[in-house]
């Protein structure tokens, strides 16, 4: 008899800060429209920092830098029963790309408060979408070469 081999969803998401406000996306999803930050798949061929500038770009046409790295995290979602795996990374906005085309489901990008975020936990992409603000706000780091790629 063969074990099926699990792994969870690697993922990557951008915590970008500017005067108070962060920078999140509406997408549509398989619940309705819900609120995350740019996140999205480490796909093959690309180290976890150049996935999360490639995210940022195409889910909200902003260009990042990451700065720090704010966290890893896991989260599951039984109704799918896939467990991801999120590295978080805080992340400055240099740029905009006005023409980018946003991703399939991306209804827009938007700046909100922590508490206009507070406020809708029901929207919430997941739920650490709020606990990657509380970590940001406590002033939570850790130096980029915190994550090697050999």
């Amino acid at each position: 008899m063969s074990e099926e081999i699990w792994k969870p969803n690697v993922v990557v998401a951008a915590i970008c800060e500017r005067d108070g406000k962060f920078l999140l996306v509406e997408e549509e999803t398989a619940e309705g429209l819900r609120l995350n930050q740019p996140a999205g798949h480490w796909e093959k061929g690309e180290t976890l920092m150049q996935a999360v500038v490639r995210e940022a770009l195409e889910e909200t046409a902003h260009v990042v830098e990451p700065t720090d790295l704010l966290g890893a995290y896991t989260t599951y979602n039984p109704a799918r029963d896939i467990t991801y795996l999120r590295f978080a990374y805080v992340c400055r906005v240099t740029g905009f790309e006005p023409n980018t085309r946003l991703d399939h489901g991306i209804v827009r990008a938007v700046w909100m408060t922590p508490d206009e975020v507070a406020a809708s936990p029901i929207r919430h992409r997941s739920p650490l979408v709020m606990r990657c603000i509380h970590d940001y706000l406590s002033g939570r780091r850790f130096p980029l070469d915190f994550v090697t790629h050999s």
